[in-house]
């Protein structure tokens, strides 16, 4: 018998392999429209609340690309059961409004629920510019005065749909730095023009929402600098243009590079303490009574990058800049460390700030903060 199938027949085998393909296909497409919007939302469980020796402690969660909702929600229980109460999280502009006035809040919707539900307080970082918001040829961290009132529509908008959800939010990150400001010379005074235009609207949508300001970064850079600027010129700058009245919490970036967090503060240092040069600009400026907060800081313990220190130096330092932050500094209000997990390996030496890795084992400083939120951790 022949293995060929008669010409005469081919259409017919052809036109019902297509049928069954089509079929298959709708079927899988019913599918997958009956099971997305589940697979984007797990059970909330029920309230928790963290259990902690210091409430000040924090993290900085990065769960801004983390697509599956279970992965969100075992990120927020970690940081519960480590004993933080506080998390900074990113919801980038770009994202949430890819056009202008049509906003999607799925994702922010998920990740704030999840913190509540644990107990969390959200710090809200906010930025990344829209290509509608900003000139061709920028990049997402390129704001100017054009874009100062879109940006503040989507901060408002944010401010308003969370309200009593998150009652802290940053407004842009780094500005002292070239690349954060859009790869331009930095300028406080622009700065502090953009906090001029969206404070108010943030807090004309919801008056109980903290703004904070500056998040600067570390920086040595003199003025004139391409890379950036000083963040105790930029600070001072910032006053200088009229920022006081703009902002309710200061947020510092406090890193300690391979220094022990009691190294003592210096102008030409980079170190832990080095937030303490940011307070006493604040205080010299009349704004002892505002609070600051870390929102990011912390150690890295890569085997060969130069600012890195042992696993076992990187643990005893964080756990003493938490002390620090709730015995010696009555002015912060938290501090969040960087960073808790990424949702993938990064193969740099980023990867060496987790407290938890991308498949949620815990490294061993989590669990030595852990204990020490317990009250159980010793010096050694």
């Amino acid at each position: 018998m022949s293995r060929f199938i008669p010409a005469v027949r081919r259409p017919n085998a052809l036109r019902r392999l297509f049928t069954a393909l089509v079929l298959l296909g709708l079927l899988l497409t019913a599918v997958f429209l009956v099971w997305r919007p589940f697979s984007r939302s797990v059970p909330l469980g029920p309230q928790q609340q963290v259990q902690t020796i210091n409430p000040k402690m924090g993290v900085h969660t990065r769960l801004t690309d983390e697509a599956e909702a279970w992965k969100i929600k075992r990120t927020l229980e970690m940081v519960r059961e480590m004993g933080a109460p506080w998390i900074v999280e990113y919801f980038p502009w770009a994202y949430y409004e890819p056009e202008p006035g049509e906003f999607d809040w799925g994702h922010p919707d998920l990740v704030i629920s999840h913190a509540r539900r644990q107990g969390l307080k959200v710090i809200a970082r906010l930025g990344f510019a829209p290509e509608w918001a900003r000139p061709p040829d920028t990049t997402p961290l390129y704001l100017d005065e054009e874009g100062y009132q879109s940006f503040g529509r989507y901060a408002a908008a944010f401010a308003r749909r969370y309200a009593g959800q998150v009652d802290y939010i940053i407004l842009w990150n780094e500005p002292n730095l070239s690349m954060e400001w859009g790869f331009r010379p930095v300028d406080p005074a622009a700065y502090t023009a953009m906090l001029r235009v969206v404070t108010p609207m943030v807090k004309a949508a919801n008056p109980d929402v903290q703004v904070l300001a500056g998040a600067l970064a570390p920086s040595l850079a003199p003025p004139g600098s391409e890379w950036g600027l000083d963040d105790r010129l930029y600070l001072q700058g910032m006053y200088d243009a009229g920022a006081k009245e703009y902002f309710d919490v200061l947020a510092i970036h406090a890193y300690g590079w391979h220094f022990d967090p009691d190294e003592p503060a210096a102008p030409d240092v980079v170190n832990f303490r080095r937030a303490e040069l940011l307070r006493q600009i604040m205080v010299a400026n009349g704004d002892a009574e505002k609070p600051a907060m870390i929102t990011e800081g912390g150690w890295n313990d890569h085997p060969r990058w130069t600012k890195a220190v042992r696993p076992s130096q990187r643990i005893r330092y964080t756990i003493r800049a938490y002390q620090i932050a709730q015995e010696e500094w009555p002015w912060l209000e938290s501090i969040s460390l960087w960073a808790f997990r990424f949702p993938w390996d990064t193969k740099t030496y980023q990867d060496y700030f987790t407290f938890v890795s991308t498949d949620f084992e815990p490294k061993p400083i989590y669990l030595e903060v852990q204990r020490y939120a317990q009250g159980q951790w010793e010096a050694p």
